[in-house]
């Protein structure tokens, strides 16, 4: 398994101009999302950045899944040689690799990840750092105080941002049993958010969403999935197995979610970037 890269900085303002022309991320890097249920358009700006970080593992056939999940298979369908072009087959269940959780995957009533509005897919990035928690206990939670406690260190959080847990567990997804860490017993144990945080961040802040970079939203030995129940009915998404966060600030990035446009799709495996 290949480690989270983060993708060269853009040294030249020249050069940062440029890539955003070629590539229409100038229109779209600082996205003015709107609230849940708005229905008109999203104010853009044209903006440069000097640095870009990639947030998604590679997905392989190696690649940790929850247990239980379908494994992800690679089926070599045509190849240079015999065909004159390359290509495969993959057979995978939505939630693999570094993926997203759409709302109706807890959530019947939920909307579909095909019909996310695009504004709340480019989103201020609010990283909070519980590494040293972790390491004194792999099922350590975020919880309302290191909330606060970012804040009162950054400002209060961006309206309409996605939350980032930044636990280094991405740095074990090269190794199954590390990445789950199950016990004798088959309990696993990983850290994620608490309910109470996501309580509050609903009633007391304007998200868009919150993202881990393990296994699962709620922590590992969670039985009740607390914070899917609690998050996903709201029509706001989740981000699972996220890599390389502790490169990106914690304030002052912008998230390009890379959702997948499936039809009636619960969530998929999702490219995502930050670039400030």
């Amino acid at each position: 398994m290949c480690p989270p890269r983060t993708l060269e900085s853009m040294r030249s303002p020249e050069i940062s101009r440029r890539h955003l022309v070629k590539f229409g991320l100038g229109a779209a890097a600082l996205a003015v999302a709107l609230p849940h249920g708005t229905t008109h358009a999203a104010t853009v700006q044209r903006t440069s950045f000097r640095n870009v970080a990639d947030l998604t593992h590679v997905l392989g056939t190696q690649f940790p899944l929850f247990p239980g999940s379908a494994p992800f298979r690679v089926q070599q369908a045509v190849v240079h040689d015999k065909d004159g072009y390359y290509g495969n087959i993959l057979n995978y269940w939505e939630h693999s690799g570094t993926h997203m959780d759409a709302p109706v995957h807890f959530a019947p009533n939920g909307l579909y990840v095909d019909q996310l509005r695009v504004e709340n897919l480019v989103v201020p990035a609010a990283v909070i750092n519980i590494t040293e928690k972790v390491r004194r206990d792999p099922d350590a939670v975020v919880t309302t105080d290191d909330i606060r406690g970012w804040e009162r260190r950054y400002g209060r959080l961006p309206d309409n941002a996605a939350i980032l847990m930044a636990s280094g567990w991405g740095q074990r997804a090269g190794s199954v049993e590390a990445f789950r860490n199950t016990d004798g017993s088959g309990v696993m144990h990983f850290p994620g958010f608490g309910k109470e945080a996501i309580d509050f961040l609903l009633t007391e802040r304007r998200i868009s969403g919150i993202g881990v970079d393990t296994l699962s939203l709620d922590h590992g030995p969670s039985t009740d999935f607390a914070v899917h129940y609690t998050l996903l009915p709201t029509n706001r998404w989740g981000l699972e197995n996220l890599a390389n966060l502790e490169s990106i600030p914690p304030r002052g990035a912008t998230l390009f979610v890379g959702a997948p446009k499936i039809a009636s799709g619960s969530g998929g495996p999702t490219r995502v970037m930050a670039v400030w």
